[in-house]
């Protein structure tokens, strides 16, 4: 009695423990066989939604998963489709998708047809404008050494007016002069002739641009010399003057180029 008993007792046990054995084994087996078919039904799945919809006809679009992971890749027709794609392919199941869709729409196509038209135009208008520029250029040379003629000679002209204004200034200096005070009336526009002339054919002052400017006898230099030497003979020859009181000297130092 008590060896039947047993037996059955281990008998009873042993349907207990035959379930659970089972269970864990269909467990594990049903959970690989769910991990292979949960990616290949995903993907399944999202193909039908891409296909199904309107939005997207035409597109170019593949679809890849791994672990959950979806890859979008291929080629769209606008950013709204791209945006579409990604979230048509966000199903349950899915724990990231990564949309690396190629937007391939009719406007971009357009702007680089039009880009290259562009190109070639603003080639052409370059090439037009740089042998007009040449042109410009051969007739302002012709130009220049035209101008640089007129411009010495006027220049000599103006030296000689200016000796001829000195001279008539000595002529006049001596015909100012009163017998009483033995000075001179000797006004402004006097003096600054009288200036200019001093520095025509001074040597150290060969290169220089110097304006005179006379005030109530006071004489002020403007402009430019070629060097220190200079710059002190035209102060002095300006100190010299009859009837300056006194030089103001605002001159600058510029090596004649």
């Amino acid at each position: 009695m008590k060896v039947r008993n047993f037996i059955g007792a281990m008998a009873v046990a042993g349907l207990g423990l035959a379930p659970q054995a089972a269970l864990a084994q269909a467990t594990s087996t049903a959970g690989t066989t769910t991990a292979r078919v949960d990616d290949g039904a995903l993907k399944s799945r999202i193909e039908a939604r891409l296909k199904n919809s309107a939005s997207l006809k035409g597109d170019d679009i593949n679809v890849d998963v791994n672990h959950g992971v979806v890859t979008l890749t291929g080629t769209v027709h606008s950013e709204a489709q791209s945006l579409r794609a990604r979230s048509l392919a966000k199903v349950a199941g899915v724990t990231n998708v990564e949309n690396k869709l190629t937007v391939d729409s009719k406007t971009t196509r357009a702007m680089h047809k039009a880009g290259d038209k562009t190109d070639k135009a603003m080639d052409k208008a370059a090439d037009k404008t740089d042998r007009a520029m040449d042109k410009t250029a051969s007739k302002t040379e012709k130009m220049g050494d035209k101008s640089a003629a007129a411009a010495h000679k006027a220049r000599h002209k103006s030296e000689k007016a200016l000796e001829n204004a000195g001279s008539k200034v000595e002529n006049d200096d001596k015909a100012t002069k009163t017998g009483t005070t033995g000075t001179a009336t000797i006004s402004d526009a006097w003096i600054t002739t009288k200036v200019k002339s001093n520095f025509i054919n001074e040597d150290a002052l060969k290169g220089s641009d110097i304006d005179v400017d006379t005030n109530n006898h006071v004489v002020t230099l403007k402009g430019t010399v070629a060097s220190a030497a200079g710059r002190a003979r035209a102060v002095a020859l300006a100190k010299s003057t009859k009837g300056v009181t006194r030089v103001v000297d605002t001159l600058t130092i510029a090596p004649a180029k």
